[in-house]
């Protein structure tokens, strides 16, 4: 699995980290609740309300469209959440 998350920190840290995953299908997953790309930036605004470091890892499945992985850190970066990692899975 190719990552660039274990830059996030050690494992206990990347344990607090919200996942957002991206299927093959398009759908977006925040942690394991399937959520609409409208309700990503209330849900990352909340995460960085309430968490003193907050840390984001973007999953994507091998055949997701990359436009929305993108789409997702841009709105991650937009939030002004710094610490994001990328992994994504082969198939």
């Amino acid at each position: 699995m190719p990552s660039s998350a274990a830059s996030l920190g050690d494992q206990a840290q990347l344990d607090k980290a919200v996942t957002l995953s991206v299927t093959e299908k398009g759908e977006v997953f925040y942690n394991k609740e399937k959520i609409t790309q409208a309700q990503l930036p209330f849900r990352l605004q909340t995460l960085k309300s309430t968490s003193k470091d907050p840390r984001v890892v973007i999953n994507g499945d091998a055949g997701a469209d990359f436009r929305v992985v993108v789409g997702e850190l841009d709105e991650v970066r937009k939030i002004g959440i710094t610490k994001v990692g990328i992994s994504t899975d082969k198939k």
